[in-house]
């Protein structure tokens, strides 16, 4: 076996079809969009190249055959309360069913990590934001989300055999959306419609600036600071809602007021995946007025959620019943029969407990976040609760 680093476009574009060779043919799968690999790897479309560093390889066999990929990440904005060591990170990895192979791919990552002072490494993770490329599936192996990975089963058992242990589990949740609502969820809904103060509205197209404005100070107030989750730009989500716009479901994105001022969103969009899926991972203009041809000629009849946030100062008053409510009265109407949630982390058991309360809800996938601790006398400790 020989072990390649990744120098130039030619080694990208190899590296992009080792996913496809290893897992193209399994069921469930989708290919992933070329561009947004590359956007991970390019330091001009990567931001968190600003804060450190990425390397990928490819290992064949002595026919040249492609076994497997890895990439390894440092940055140094990763960080978990409670770490006592840097932490690097390992993502975008894939590997026939062969542990020598996979302990070369993994071992190549870890000696670079180590060279750059790294005291463990988390994976498969994203070289930037956790809403994209994050963690092993381990239960769920069907069509997945618009980037998220998708994997064989036995990359369970590659991780483990090499000493990997689960640092957290992440937990997708599905629902049919034209089910009634728990009696208790409707009991609180009740309760903050009845106060004339409240009230709950989906977006417009035509004033994405202002909903923009709003999505940036909700955000940032609920969720900035947890798990990592940075401040978010106000130009950063003008540009985000620009992006959505062709595919966006205005009526799919709900905010709640007290007497006018934003305090919550629920922010949903089609599944983009239901689309991708016809377009083999390429994107190029041919490819984008197809795009835009099936959102206008083909039904998509999942959607999913994106981001959901109660500020500090209105959690626990009910506010989340109000708005999951509202929003669901809409879907009704709307042709969407599938609904799955992007992953909650198990150290945020509060939002869980919210999720299986709100409706008849069902764990539709897991996922898993692996951590390796280079120094194997130091105790391996989970990710801190919530």
């Amino acid at each position: 076996m020989q072990l390649v680093q990744v120098q130039d476009s030619a080694g990208a574009r190899e590296f992009i079809n080792v996913n496809v060779d290893i897992l193209g043919g399994l069921p469930g799968y989708i290919r992933p969009l070329d561009k947004d690999i590359e956007e991970v790897f390019d330091p001009k479309k990567n931001k968190a190249f600003r804060h450190g560093e990425a390397a990928r390889w490819i290992l064949k066999d002595d026919e040249g055959r492609r076994l497997g990929r890895i990439a390894a990440f440092v940055n140094k904005r990763y960080k978990t309360k409670g770490d006592e060591f840097p932490v690097g990170g390992i993502g975008f990895f894939d590997c026939t069913n062969n542990q020598d192979a996979a302990d070369r791919l993994f071992d190549v990552a870890r000696h670079w990590l180590l060279q750059r002072g790294m005291g463990a490494m988390d994976g498969p993770i994203n070289f930037g934001e956790r809403d994209s490329w994050w963690g092993l599936v381990s239960e769920g192996f069907h069509e997945p989300l618009y980037r998220m990975n998708f994997n064989a089963p036995y990359y369970q058992a590659l991780f483990e055999n090499y000493g990997f242990k689960v640092f957290f589990e992440q937990i997708c949740f599905g629902m049919d959306p034209k089910k009634p609502f728990s009696k208790k969820l409707m009991d609180r809904h009740a309760f903050i419609a009845s106060d004339p103060a409240y009230r709950a509205a989906h977006i417009s197209k035509k004033n994405l600036d202002l909903y923009a404005g709003y999505f940036t100070e909700v955000y940032n107030k609920a969720w900035a600071g947890h798990g990592g989750m940075k401040q978010m730009k106000l130009d950063q989500v003008k540009q985000l809602f620009k992006q959505m716009k062709p595919f966006m479901e205005e009526r799919l994105i709900w905010f709640t007021y007290h007497n006018d001022i934003p305090i919550a969103m629920f922010a949903n969009i089609p599944d983009l995946n239901q689309w991708f899926k016809y377009l083999n991972g390429k994107f190029g203009l041919l490819q984008k007025l197809k795009f835009l041809w099936l959102v206008k000629t083909k039904k998509n009849k999942k959607f999913t959620g994106l981001v959901f946030g109660v500020v500090p100062e209105y959690q626990g008053k009910g506010i989340d019943s109000y708005l999951i409510a509202e929003t669901g009265k809409m879907v009704l109407i709307l042709p969407y029969t599938e609904y799955e949630m992007q992953w909650v982390g198990d150290f945020n058991p509060k939002m869980i407990n919210l999720i299986r309360n709100m409706a008849d809800t069902y764990p539709s996938r897991k996922l898993r976040t692996y951590r390796y601790i280079f120094d194997r006398t130091i105790e391996f400790k989970r990710h801190p609760i919530f």
